[in-house]
């Protein structure tokens, strides 16, 4: 499994934190989680929606990007994270198909 850190670096404020901000997704949340736990950020933090779990992410500030590379994140850019999150979504509508089995017409 792998952790991946885009070059977004979109400038916003987040609540009193001013800074250019990236995404930090992984191929699975308790992936995410235990990196994002491991770069001192909240659970709180974590960014899904329901009925769209492809999307979940946590948004990194840029003071935090050397550390999140130092601990083995991938940097890819945003257009890499968007072809990701667009496969994960295919993905989980294939397997929702699957799950709900034939239909009857």
């Amino acid at each position: 499994m792998t952790v991946y850190l885009d070059d977004w670096r979109q400038p916003a404020r987040l609540g009193v934190a001013v800074d250019r901000w990236s995404h930090l997704v992984a191929d699975s949340d308790d992936e995410l989680h235990s990196f994002a736990a491991r770069l001192g950020m909240r659970r709180e933090w974590f960014q899904c929606k329901e009925g769209r779990p492809h999307h979940a992410h946590y948004d990194l500030p840029e003071r935090s990007r050397q550390d999140a590379l130092s601990l083995g994140a991938v940097a890819v850019t945003w257009r890499q994270v968007g072809r990701m999150i667009r496969d994960r979504r295919s993905d989980n509508l294939a397997g929702s198909a699957a799950a709900q089995g034939p239909r009857a017409d």
